[in-house]
């Protein structure tokens, strides 16, 4: 009989943060790999040591340690100190597909120039795997996934098997079915050691469907073992059954893939938490931190990028070394645990803190690129305004802006002399402040003084802005038009071309679809309820008190109407326990109030949602619901480049605690931007700005549960209604900066549909909800201290500009940016559809790339279900 191989790999799985800081880690870090390195140099048997599939911790040990560069390259071409594909060891499940993508590419780039990067999907510790990975992971050349958490043995008997990802794409699966760290307590002494080696590596036996297991030797944080190599010589003497070596995940897996032979298929994402926990509702963990996430993910994507592909097709620099330093701010805060929350405050803090560092970054490149092609516009009017449009198809409709306006009376004008509707929301008068700011550079030059300045936030209703383009729109000061600020009223209804709202007696919203002729009820219900769970896991008390917004004392009602927006000002307050004690007892003595903007714009199919908490409470947790009426079995929602229908209840509910699952097997899901209950005539979808997570509740359910937020008192707790046992993460630690007390604000937004899913392009009403038109003013009497002074530009564009690249009908566009490495640009559409094709025009054969911008041989004339398709366009 062949013996067991039985592969021994030494790693340290390096959380960059967690109940310590980043900065902890780091210094410990440099001492870490400076011991690897001459470790590795002096042991010529000491094949290889995987650190953790990350490309940052090289990077960040040549910032402290440059000398060593060559060292590490050397160590890295001969595929014996393993990094990569990975810039951090990322959550797949709460993090936006374009910053998966990201993270690949700069991590994969970076891994091989430093000589190699491990082709294996190696995700240790992340929170389940999404069902799309196969295909991302095989657009980076990678055809091996090694894991630990997501699936069970109720369906894998085996650590081996085939994952088929949501779009066909296969790949050879090894699970670490007792953690990364399974290996990591080896005892030295030799009396011990064969009960333990029969121990230990028999359970992986059992596991196993060849003579190929995997041994994990390494933790947390943990030291190079300097004599594994006698340790496994020792395995070897003391064990004649099996045969041990020093392997990394690369030759394990040219030894499994000779051996296997009809494997299980395993499809879609795996998201089972029986015998590792998976922490399901972590995606509302630290609501403002996920908030800050989705806000910056979906602008970098949505509105930078394709600003910055205009402004460099118009001539301007790509900035490259600013976007690589943006993401990866992001990148840190992706990794598992960061984008968690399940941190100690002080760690959450400095998370908090780069967020801050990536926004700011981010949107002074918008306004720097959005200037430099606006001062190169003829500047017709005093008030003149350059809007961006960073879809891929011309886009009519209201847009937001903010604007430095006069306290005359003006119409609102395009390049094309149309005049457009708008309404100004606020002003405030900041003429002083404002004018004091003001420079003339070139004092020959006249320039237009206002003698009032307000800064104001106004709605316009714009039309056919170029597709990747902008126009200009101006203020005619010289035409007037009658008063543009809405009119307020104490009434409980609005409505618009196709939606009537009005304000039911119980508090909650009745919205008649006018298309169809069909009338919602109960929408708009604020449930709270106690959270006993801790940073890891929602966890409702044993003794819970539930409230929803039907028991609320109404405060206030106003209604205010435009030309081209009406809104519906809802504030309530509920009473509410201050704890969880509060709560067992059934004391409600503390005020919690909820203010809720409802927004109809002119002609647009979607009911926006601006709420405002103000929480006083501590360990609770808030949803808003919406009843469909639409009894389902499944949700549709979209995750990595594709919709999924997820059960709206697990069976394994029924069993979980008799076959001692580690948590429960509850169906709180993640989307990226949806969440849809639907039939094959008529569906309702909520979109998200913050957190994204959703539950399909109700007796038949029917109604789609929002999460807003969720507070809690303890990085880890123990024995869970939802997890019993230990505590995960740290239960000493307090977190009291988790209770989010304060001022809270949530943004969503409703759709109802009279078709099937695929015809209602649910998709695309999202992504044009997440990429508001940016917009810059060019006005002369703000040049100065205000914005940083600048000089006339000779006027060489035009008022409208279009970057003309072609789009791909029905499909959604993900990214559009510079290539890495060319002067072209890159686009990537994906189809978002359940069960539709896609055509692909004929203008993008021969075009395609893979994820890593990579040249690829597979043209494709259809775009399938459930995939992406990077392209490359010439400048």
């Amino acid at each position: 009989m062949a013996k067991t191989k039985v592969h021994v790999i030494p790693h340290s799985h390096w959380d960059r943060e967690w109940y310590f800081t980043s900065s902890r880690s780091t210094i410990y870090l440099v001492k870490h790999l400076k011991e690897v390195i001459e470790t590795l140099e002096a042991k010529d048997d000491y094949h290889f040591y995987l650190m953790d599939a990350q490309s940052s911790l090289i990077e960040d040990y040549l910032r402290y340690c440059p000398e060593d560069k060559i060292r590490l390259e050397k160590l890295i071409t001969e595929k014996r100190l393993i990094t990569g594909p990975w810039y951090t060891q990322t959550d797949q499940l709460v993090i936006s597909q374009e910053s998966i993508v990201r993270n690949l590419l700069y991590g994969t780039r970076i891994a091989r120039e430093m000589g190699h990067s491990m082709a294996v999907g190696y995700v240790p510790d992340a929170f389940g795997q999404g069902g799309n990975m196969p295909q991302i992971y095989k657009e980076f050349g990678i055809s091996k996934f090694l894991f630990w958490r997501g699936v069970a043995d109720n369906r894998l008997k085996q650590t081996e098997f085939i994952w088929r990802g949501d779009d066909g794409t296969e790949m050879l699966a090894e699970q670490i079915p007792f953690g990364y760290y399974y290996g990591a307590n080896i005892p030295e002494n030799e009396a011990e050691l064969k009960t333990y080696l029969d121990e230990q590596i028999g359970a992986l036996e059992k596991k196993a469907s060849t003579q190929n297991v995997y041994f994990p030797n390494g933790l947390d944080q943990a030291p190079v073992r300097k004599n594994l190599p006698e340790l496994v010589a020792k395995f070897n003497e003391i064990d004649s059954t099996r045969e041990y070596q020093i392997a990394s995940p690369e030759t394990f897996f040219a030894d499994l893939e000779k051996d296997v032979t009809d494997l299980p298929v395993i499809a879609g994402e795996l998201t089972e938490g029986k015998h590792s926990r998976l922490h399901k509702s972590i995606f509302s963990t630290r609501a403002d931190l996920k908030q800050a996430n989705n806000e910056i993910e979906n602008f970098l994507s949505n509105v930078l990028e394709p600003v910055l592909s205009i402004s460099y097709s118009l001539g301007n620099r790509y900035p490259h070394n600013e976007l690589a330093e943006i993401w990866k701010l992001m990148f840190e805060n992706a990794a598992h645990d960061s984008i968690g929350g399940c941190n100690s405050d002080t760690t959450n803090r400095d998370v908090k803190h780069r967020y801050k560092l990536a926004s700011d970054l981010a949107t002074n490149l918008l306004d720097l690129n959005m200037r430099l092609i606006s001062e190169k516009i003829e500047q017709k009017q005093p008030f003149q305004f350059t809007v961006f449009n960073p879809l891929p198809y011309e886009k009519s409709g209201v847009i937001k802006m903010t604007a430095y306006i006069p306290e005359d009376n003006f119409t609102v004008e395009d390049a094309q002399g149309n005049t457009l509707l708008y309404t100004i929301l606020e002003k405030t008068d900041l003429t002083e402040y404002v004018l004091n700011q003001h420079i003339d550079l070139n004092p020959s030059k006249p320039v237009y003084l206002p003698e009032k300045v307000f800064l104001a936030t106004m709605l316009v209703n714009v039309n056919s802005l170029p597709a990747l383009g902008y126009d200009t729109i101006y203020f005619n000061l010289e035409k007037e038009t009658v008063a543009q600020e809405p009119t307020q009223s104490t009434a409980t209804k609005i409505e618009n071309e196709f939606y009537e709202i009005h304000l039911a007696d119980n508090h909650s919203l009745t919205i008649h679809d006018k298309k169809a002729g069909r009338t919602y009820t109960d929408q708009m219900i604020f449930v709270e309820n106690g959270d006993d769970g801790d940073s890891y896991n929602y966890s409702p008390p044993r003794k819970d008190l539930v409230i929803s917004s039907k028991e609320a004392v109404v405060n206030s009602v106003e209604s205010s109407v435009s030309s081209i927006n009406q809104t519906l000002t809802i504030s309530f307050t509920l009473n509410v326990p201050y704890n969880l004690e509060e709560r067992a007892n059934g004391e409600k003595n503390n005020e919690m109030t909820i203010k809720t903007v409802i927004s109809l714009r002119k002609n647009e199919e979607l009911i926006r949602f601006d709420v405002q908490v103000a929480n006083h409470v501590l360990s609770h947790r808030l949803c808003v619901t919406f009843a469909t009426e639409i009894a389902s079995k499944f949700s549709t929602a979209d995750q990595l480049f594709a919709p999924i229908k997820r059960p709206v209840r697990l069976p394994e509910m029924d069993v979980w605690e008799a076959e001692e699952w580690q948590e429960a097997p509850i169906s709180i899901e993640a989307m990226q931007s949806f969440v849809s209950l639907h039939d094959e005539s008529h569906g309702v979808a909520v979109m998200t700005e913050g957190v994204r997570e959703y539950e399909i509740i109700g007796e038949n359910y029917d109604t789609i549960s929002l999460t807003l937020f969720r507070t809690f008192s303890h990085m880890g707790k123990t024995d869970l209604l939802y997890r019993p046992g230990r505590a995960s993460g740290e239960s000493i630690v307090a977190t009291p900066d988790a209770q989010l007390l304060g001022e809270i604000n949530a943004t969503f937004a409703l759709t109802l549909f009279e078709s099937s899913f695929d015809e209602a392009n649910i998709a695309k009403k999202a992504k044009e909800y997440l990429s508001n038109p940016p917009v810059y003013q060019m006005s002369d009497f703000l040049n100065g201290r205000l914005i940083y002074v600048y000089r006339d530009e000779e006027k060489t564009l035009d008022a409208t500009y279009s970057l003309g690249l072609p789009t791909i009908d029905g499909a959604i566009i993900s990214a559009v940016k510079k290539a890495e490495d060319s002067d072209a640009f890159i686009t990537r559409f994906f189809n978002p559809y359940l069960q539709k094709e896609i055509t692909i025009p004929e203008i993008f054969q021969g075009k395609e790339r893979h994820l890593d911008e990579s040249e690829s041989n597979e043209e494709q004339a259809t775009l399938k279900h459930a995939k992406v398709q990077t392209y490359l366009f010439k400048k």
